[in-house]
């Protein structure tokens, strides 16, 4: 495999060149999907793939993998997220050996965020990574110059929300000089979409008196934009500023069409690729996509931008020497089968679960059904604030008036919530929810049923214009062992076809009346000249990896305390002696079916 730095240096001069991220996906159908994604994708002839590493090497084996795959079986270039904070040295010289092991030469050396909690900074024996530069300083002592090492930088400044006013990329640029002189080979960037600002960063940069950045490769991260609320959250989450010009264009047609949102969010990043390519005079001419595991979006902005626009490989060739299209490759002969032609047609029947990613189970089938690198398990909100709004409960009372101050708009986030408010849909069915948190049963999700509402409905909608949408209600909440022993009772006297269930705890202790292959669609569309369109869909695979998610954040929540207190003693008991709990309810046409149940 060759290094990103030797690939760059075979271009011409002002050539332009881009590169893809994945992340493995939480169920194994989601990571068969997206090795067939990756396989097209490949056919747009990426200069390099990076494949990102779970927070405190979560999804290390997989990671590890899905990259060696992306190089053996598909001829890539491959690019190994590595983080090092709280981790053990020995994890990380696993990592490192297994890369290249593997072949992989190229390691993009990142700190990853630190757990919460003072205690947690201080390194316990055998955990010697504080910062990436330790990581990147680690790296080169034990491997020379095998590996290719990037690192991180932000345009903004780094942010962890807890003073956006100190967030300036000025006082970062030591630390990212320190990383340069430790190592570092090219420089990529957190997500951004304010270009006047990234122009200036590279700018300054490029000035620097030390003259360490005056020709080492700047790759720019951009997000794709999806969908409106994948886009805020996002955005939120790496706390990058959004231009007016940017925000005026997706308000205006947020409320009306998802197809449009995505269409918008093409032109949008076309708009910054051109003019980062223009404004730096080409010193900066590769550009780095944070695909999310989708297809489509990056597709069309490849194909409308004039910049890095680049010919596409021809269906069924190979690169040099690798065994992409080979009879003895391991890849699935009927991933082995896929052709490719036209972007805007191929990726489009392809991807036809990713369109309209409403909710948070979306389908456990899409190669991007997971979290987003880098955040992992999160409280949405810095420590010093959580502390402020959730203080510290002593009794599984104060937990439930956590929950129902939200419900009534008294608190603006929860652990398992983001700082958004309640969606309309929710206050719909307000009073029945607080009922059953005043009760002890603390809920995460619900919806309530629907029966044919028009698509441009300013509450339900969503999708394609002149469309129908339905879904059936749902509730899934955390309740004490013994409560749960009660409910299991009577849920066992109703029929799959009335009610679905599932239920575990942090054992993993599972009960369900379904099939383990059964999949029940909560959410779906009817639109003219489409197939009927399942965004939201919950069955084993998908309830099991959110219960490990949803559980870990009781942990996550802990860690805000000292390792002593009753709040950490209560947050620690009701994980390990709650049961998370999903009903749907199938008779969506009786909207209050299972409120009346319940």
């Amino acid at each position: 495999m060759q290094k990103i730095t030797e690939k760059i240096s075979t271009l011409g001069q002002d050539e332009p060149f881009y590169s893809f991220e994945f992340f493995p996906p939480k169920t194994e159908t989601g990571v068969q999907n997206l090795v067939a994604r990756i396989r097209r994708m490949a056919q747009l002839n990426p200069l390099f793939v990076n494949i990102t590493w779970g927070a405190g090497g979560s999804t290390s084996t997989k990671s590890l993998d899905l990259a060696a795959l992306c190089y053996k079986e598909l001829g890539l270039t491959t690019c190994l997220h590595l983080t090092c904070t709280n981790m053990d040295k020995k994890v990380i010289d696993d990592a490192l050996l297994a890369a290249k092991s593997k072949g992989i030469r190229n390691i993009l050396a990142l700190r990853g965020d630190p757990p919460r909690g003072e205690e947690y900074w201080t390194p316990s024996e055998g955990q010697e990574f504080k910062h990436a530069v330790d990581l990147v300083k680690h790296i080169r002592s034990q491997y020379g110059d095998y590996f290719c090492i990037g690192v991180a930088a932000y345009p903004e400044g780094y942010a962890d929300g807890s003073n956006p006013e100190e967030q300036d990329f000025r006082l970062d640029l030591p630390y990212l000089e320190e990383k340069t002189r430790a190592g570092a080979d090219f420089i990529m960037t957190q997500l951004f979409f304010d270009t006047t600002q990234f122009v200036k960063f590279e700018n300054t940069l490029r000035e620097h008196p030390s003259g360490l950045f005056k020709s080492i490769p700047l790759i720019p991260g951009l997000l794709p934009i999806n969908t409106y609320q994948s886009f805020i959250r996002t955005a939120k989450l790496s706390h990058a500023h959004i231009p007016e010009s940017v925000l005026d264009r997706l308000n205006a047609v947020a409320s009306s069409d998802d197809e449009e949102v995505k269409q918008a969010g093409v032109d949008i990043l076309v708009s910054m690729i051109d003019q980062i390519y223009e404004k730096t005079n080409h010193r900066v001419r590769g550009f780095h996509f944070y695909t999310l595991n989708l297809e489509r979006s990056v597709a069309l902005i490849l194909d409308k931008s004039n910049v890095v626009k680049s010919p596409l490989r021809i269906a069924g060739s190979s690169p040099a020497g690798t065994a992409f299209d080979s009879a003895t490759s391991s890849i699935d002969s009927a991933l082995a089968s896929l052709k490719f032609s036209d972007p805007k047609v191929s990726m489009t029947a392809e991807a036809s679960w990713d369109d309209f990613p409403n909710g948070r189970w979306g389908d456990p089938r899409s190669p991007a059904y997971g979290e987003i690198d880098g955040y992992g398990i999160t409280l949405h909100v810095p420590a010093n604030r959580a502390l402020e709004l959730w203080g510290h409960p002593t009794e599984t009372s104060d937990i439930s008036d956590l929950f129902v101050k939200y419900l009534q708009g008294k608190l603006p986030v929860l652990p398992w919530s983001e700082e958004e408010g309640l969606s309309a849909e929710t206050k719909i069915i307000e009073s029945k929810l607080v009922a059953l948190n005043k009760q002890g049963l603390w809920t995460v999700a619900s919806q309530p049923a629907l029966n044919s509402v028009r698509s441009d409905d300013t509450v339900f909608g969503w999708g394609p214009p002149n469309g129908y949408v339905f879904q059936k209600a749902l509730i899934e909440f955390f309740v004490p062992a013994e409560t749960w022993l009660q409910l299991k009772k009577r849920l066992q006297s109703c029929s799959s076809d009335t009610l679905s269930y599932y239920a575990c705890n942090n054992q993993g202790d599972f009960f369900s009346n379904m099939n383990a292959q059964d999949v029940n669609a909560v959410t779906w569309g009817v639109f003219p000249n489409r197939e009927v369109v399942q965004p939201t869909i919950i069955e084993e695979q998908s309830f099991r990896a959110w219960a490990e998610e949803a559980f870990a954040i009781w942990t996550e929540w802990q860690h805000l305390y000292a390792k002593d207190s009753r709040t950490t003693e209560l947050l620690g008991n009701i994980r390990d002696n709650y049961f998370l709990v999903s009903i749907t309810h199938h008779d969506y046409v009786n909207t209050g079916a299972l409120w009346e149940f319940l």
